[in-house]
């Protein structure tokens, strides 16, 4: 008992704001606190941005969560979602998984802007949605078009041509689906990241 309450006490508090989005995404909140508060362990949060998303699979409803948070040194990515149990005397399971990533192995952030009626677009309002996508290595994706040449009668083989782009984690975040505060967030957060991984 006294082991576990000396871990507890080397770990730095959550910031509220961090609590209270975890708690509204109403994933197993307690669960996703722990994990997160362990990966972070002595570091305090800069920044965060908690995604929670339902996906609909045949038979299946499934909950997942993502937690980002920045500290003064490291990214670290929390992921918590159901699994199925198959077994006869069924019980709920749900996973949680973290990753630390240094924030000078963070090779990017993209953020794509969708707007809608794009003619009516107001100055400083950037749409009412985004795609926050982080990249670090860990995965990478290859896409490969046949290349061609300029000759239009040309039937030759010219192999392939493509490009490779990091893509370890992408999230779609709908201020009418999420709210205004929710999308606001995940801008401040991308902006927070792209600034902490540029100095």
């Amino acid at each position: 008992m006294g082991s576990t309450s000396s871990a507890r006490a080397s770990l730095a508090p959550l910031p509220d704001e961090l609590l209270r989005a975890i708690d509204s995404a109403g994933y197993y909140p307690a669960l996703v606190t722990d994990v997160v508060q362990a990966a972070l362990g002595d570091e305090l949060v800069v920044s965060h941005l908690v995604h929670q998303e339902t996906t609909f699979d045949q038979d299946a409803v499934r909950r997942h969560i993502t937690v980002l948070a920045v500290t003064g040194t490291r990214l670290v990515i929390a992921h918590a979602d159901d699994h199925t149990d198959d077994r006869p005397e069924h019980e709920d399971l749900a996973t949680a998984t973290t990753e630390s990533v240094p924030l000078s192995a963070v090779r990017g952030v993209m953020l794509t802007h969708v707007v809608a009626n794009p003619q009516d677009y107001r100055p400083g309002s950037l749409g009412r949605e985004i795609t926050l996508t982080l990249g670090w290595g860990a995965v990478s994706r290859l896409d490969l078009v046949p290349a061609s040449c300029a000759d239009p009668d040309c039937d030759a083989d010219h192999g392939y041509e493509g490009s490779i782009a990091s893509d370890d984690i992408s999230l779609r975040i709908s201020a009418d689906a999420e709210g205004e505060a929710a999308f606001r967030q995940a801008l401040d957060f991308a902006r927070e990241l792209s600034a902490s991984i540029g100095r």
